[in-house]
C-alpha cells in the first residue's frame, strides 16, 4: 500500500538492481586498487571494468543453491567474465562489500530525506510569516490557557525541523564510511591502501577501526534520527487533528474536490491524512528500536543484524520520505479559519486573562497568595455560572480599589499576546 504512493526515486534506491550495482562498483574499484599495488594485472582490471555485469534473476537463482547472497553475486559476475574473474572479490570478505554498499545506500536515501526536510522548512517559514499575527487560543492539557498566534505554531515547527536537518546531517556523516579490512578487521588478507583507495573513490571515509562489520551504533544513530523526524511529523499531524475537531475547527487538513469522508455520512471531512502520518510514525519509531537492538553482536560479528536491516532500513527511509511529502502537501494547502479562532476565544468568558489580572493585583499591592485566591474565586464563578470574567471583576470593591478601571479594561486586550511576536521571529531569523 505504501509503495504505491512512495516517490519513485526513493523506491529505486532499495531495489536489488541498485544494491547489486553498488556491490559491483565496490568490487571493480577494489580491483583498481590492487592493480595500483601491482597485485592484479592492469589488463585484467580493464576487462573487469568493461565486461562485468550481473542479472538479478540469475543471482537469485544461484542463491537458491549457495544460500549465500554474496557468493551468488560473485558467481553471477564471474559468468560475464573470462580468466580475469578470479580477481573479483580478491582479499575481501562479504561484509566488506555488503556494509560499504549499505552505507552508500543509506547516505543516498538520507540525502533525499534532507531534500524533503528543506521543502518543509520553506513551507513552514512561509506559513509562519503569513499567520504571524493570527490570534488563536493557546491550550495546555487541552484546556484554554492564554492566546497565542498561529504563526508561532508554525514557527515552532520550523525550528524543530531545523534541528532535524542538523541531526540528519550528522547522522548521514556518521554513515558516510566504508570498510575493506577483511574477516575480522585486521587487514589479514588485504592491504589498508585498498580500503583507502576504494573509500575515497566512492565518496566515503574508512572506518578507523572495525571488526568484520561496521559498528551498528552508526546505523542506530541514523535510524533514531529518522524516528525523531517522524516524531516531528506526527507532532504536527496530531495538532492539526486536534484543531480540526468539529467543536474547534480552527485549522483543517486539505479536503480536495471529489474527495469523500465517509461511506455512510456524506458530511464528513476527516483528518485521515494526518491520522495516517501519526500511525506511520509508530512504525518508524519501532524500527529505530530494532536498530538499537542490532548494536550488540557476538564477538567480531554475527548476522543477527542483517535480516533486521533488510527490512527496517528500506522501510524507514521510504516511510519518512513519503511522510515528508504528504506533510508538505498538507501544510501547503492547509485550511485556516481565523474567525473560528476568535469565536473559540470567547467561549471561556474572558478567563484566559486571569494571569494578567493576577499580576495587576500584585502590582496594586496585594500579596500574590491573596491575589491568586481572589482571582480564582471569580474565575470559578465565571465557569460555573457562565458569566463574563471581566464583569465579575468589576463588581469587587477591593479589585476596583487596587486596579484602576482603565487598567482593568487593558487586561482584556488581545493584542498583548502579539506584542513580542516580532522579537521571537527575529530571534528565529525567519
Amino acid at each position: 500500500m505504501i509503495e504505491r504512493y512512495t516517490r519513485e526515486k526513493m523506491g529505486k534506491i532499495w531495489t536489488l538492481e541498485n544494491k547489486f550495482q553498488k556491490w559491483l562498483d565496490i568490487e571493480i574499484v577494489a580491483c583498481e586498487a590492487w592493480s595500483q599495488l601491482g597485485i592484479i594485472p592492469k589488463e585484467a582490471v580493464e576487462k573487469i571494468a568493461a565486461n562485468a555485469t550481473f542479472s538479478v534473476d540469475r543471482i537469485l537463482e544461484i542463491e537458491e543453491q549457495t544460500r549465500h547472497d554474496v557468493i551468488a553475486f560473485t558467481r553471477c559476475v564471474a559468468e560475464s567474465l573470462g580468466e580475469e574473474s578470479k580477481y573479483v572479490h580478491y582479499g575481501l570478505t562479504s561484509s566488506d562489500v555488503v556494509d560499504t554498499a549499505l552505507a552508500m545506500l543509506m547516505v543516498e536515501a538520507g540525502d533525499m530525506i534532507i531534500a524533503g526536510v528543506r521543502e518543509s522548512l520553506e513551507i513552514l517559514r512561509e506559513k509562519a510569516n503569513e499567520y504571524k499575527y493570527t490570534i488563536m487560543m493557546g491550550r495546555t492539557h487541552g484546556v484554554h490557557a492564554e492566546p497565542t498566534t498561529l504563526g508561532l505554531k508554525f514557527a515552532l515547527w520550523y525550528q524543530e525541523m531545523e534541528r532535524n536537518l542538523q541531526r540528519l546531517d550528522e547522522a548521514i556523516e556518521q554513515m558516510r564510511v566504508g570498510k575493506l579490512s577483511g574477516a575480522v578487521g585486521t587487514f589479514g588478507n588485504i592491504d589498508p591502501r585498498v580500503e583507502e583507495y576504494v573509500c575515497k573513490r566512492l565518496g566515503l571515509k574508512p572506518a578507523p577501526v572495525s571488526t568484520q562489520v561496521l559498528q551498528r551504533d552508526r546505523h542506530a544513530h541514523f535510524m533514531t534520527t529518522l524516528a525523531i523526524v517522524a516524531g516531528t511529523i506526527e507532532k504536527i499531524a496530531l495538532e492539526i487533528r486536534g484543531l480540526q475537531k468539529t467543536e474547534t475547527r480552527e485549522i483543517e487538513e486539505p479536503f480536495y474536490s471529489g474527495q469523500k469522508g465517509s461511506s455512510a455520512m456524506p458530511h464528513k471531512r476527516n483528518p485521515v491524512n494526518c491520522e495516517q502520518l501519526c500511525g506511520l510514525a509508530r512504525i518508524v519509531r519501532t524500527n529505530s528500536l530494532a536498530a538499537m537492538e542490532n548494536q550488540a553482536l557476538w564477538h567480531e560479528r554475527d548476522i543477527s543484524h542483517s535480516s533486521v536491516e533488510r527490512v527496517i532500513v528500506p522501510d524507514s527511509t521510504i516511510l519518512v520520505d513519503y511522510m515528508l511529502g504528504k506533510m508538505n502537501r498538507i501544510l501547503k494547502d492547509i485550511h485556516v479559519y481565523p474567525e473560528k479562532m476568535l469565536e473559540n476565544i470567547e467561549k471561556s468568558y474572558n478567563l484566559t486573562f486571569s494571569g494578567r489580572a493576577l499580576l495587576q493585583l500584585v502590582q496594586g499591592g496585594l500579596k500574590r497568595e491573596e491575589a491568586y485566591d481572589l482571582i480564582q474565586k471569580y474565575a470559578m464563578k465565571a465557569w460555573e455560572e457562565k458569566i463574563d470574567f471581566k464583569e465579575l471583576l468589576m463588581t469587587d470593591e477591593l479589585i476596583k480599589e487596587k486596579i484602576p478601571k482603565d487598567l482593568i479594561e487593558g487586561i482584556f486586550d488581545l493584542n498583548f499576546c502579539t506584542k513580542e511576536v516580532d522579537f521571537i521571529f527575529d530571534r528565529l531569523n525567519i
